[in-house]
């Protein structure tokens, strides 16, 4: 999962950041920048504070989809999410903004990492990107699709033949993880 052709010049998202392990990693490897989209104040407070001495990580206190809006947070730590029919009311509120919106105002030109583990949001943030046109300027997609979304099989097969316009798998591990690259 950390093996790309990046470099010190080399861009991250990191969507779903929960408190940075990926981030470190691929930081720690490439010396990339790296930019951590996580909504649950208390994750993104742990990213703040373990990066806070390093200029090429960046912290954002919302998560990126298709639209800009607030959610009702589920409170399971590595596997909160907006998308899950929650029993209970234990969790927060958060933002989440929309990835095209954020792109431009980054002022981002290419993306040579994506990696996504947004716990079931991303059959809403991928869509997006596609339909943005802005899955060209992502060289590289890591993507976790999760099961639990009503039909995510045949919305994971959507997406798949979406991208393998642009992109080509690289390898998977069917609805754990998988990598997409810009043919």
């Amino acid at each position: 999962r950390l093996n790309y052709k990046l470099n010190k010049n080399s861009v991250v998202f990191d969507i779903g950041g929960y408190v940075g392990n990926f981030s470190n990693l691929i930081y720690e490897k490439y010396k990339c920048t790296v930019y951590i989209f996580e909504p649950s104040p208390e994750f993104y407070k742990v990213c703040v504070e373990r990066f806070k001495n390093n200029k090429k990580i960046f912290c954002f206190n919302y998560g990126l989809s298709d639209s800009e809006n607030e959610f009702h947070l589920s409170d399971e730590k590595e596997a909160s999410s907006i998308t899950k029919n929650i029993n209970n009311t234990k969790g927060e509120t958060v933002k989440i903004r929309k990835f095209s919106k954020v792109f431009e105002e980054l002022k981002i030109n290419q993306i040579d990492l994506l990696k996504i583990n947004i716990e079931g949001s991303e059959y809403d943030l991928l869509p997006h990107i596609i339909d943005e046109r802005l899955i060209k300027k992502i060289n590289n997609i890591q993507i976790q699709f999760h099961n639990f979304v009503s039909d995510a099989k045949s919305k994971r097969n959507l997406i798949i033949k979406s991208l393998k316009k642009t992109h080509k798998e690289d390898w998977c591990y069917y609805f754990v993880w998988e990598n997409w690259s810009l043919k």
